[in-house]
């Protein structure tokens, strides 16, 4: 799971395959605002996995929604899972919110760890479609284990 910057598997050079999104197509959408716990680090492809591991060695799995948040000013890289009104807080990790707002969206599908390969060219080729909101860091929502909703915000 990765930032805007990096991701688990060094990227490849072949083509983005925006599956479910078509090549290049991407679509707006709006977002509410969104508690989570999360794992903060440097960003960093070691980072990053080293703050999934943290995170999932703590919280169940299933029936949880996962996000990253790349933080372009801080260059940092928060592992999040959502709050819900009935969990209690992991005394370990942060807690925060996910900011609501516009994002643009692209879904990818595929499998691990392939999928994982094709997040940072395709925050890259979102970026070259719209200027990003820096204010608010850009998101990966893994909505299944074959299926992540990247989110830029604009």
């Amino acid at each position: 799971m990765s930032s805007g910057v990096g991701s688990p598997e060094p990227p490849r050079s072949e083509g983005l395959g925006f599956a479910g999104a078509g090549a290049g197509k991407f679509s707006e959408v709006e977002r509410e605002e969104i508690a989570v716990q999360f794992v903060r680090v440097p960003d960093g492809l070691a980072n990053i996995r080293r703050a999934w591991d943290e995170l999932e060695a703590v919280v169940p799995l299933r029936g949880r929604h996962f996000y990253g948040a790349f933080d372009p000013v801080a260059n940092d890289y928060r592992a999040c899972v959502e709050v819900r009104e009935e969990d209690e807080l992991v005394p370990d990790l942060e807690s925060g919110t996910l900011p609501g707002g516009r994002y643009l969206r692209a879904r990818l599908r595929g499998d691990p760890p392939g999928v994982y390969e094709r997040i940072g060219p395709t925050f890259e080729e979102m970026e070259r479609q719209t200027k990003p909101d820096e204010t608010r860091p850009s998101l990966e929502h893994y909505r299944r284990h074959d299926e992540i909703d990247l989110l830029l915000p604009t």
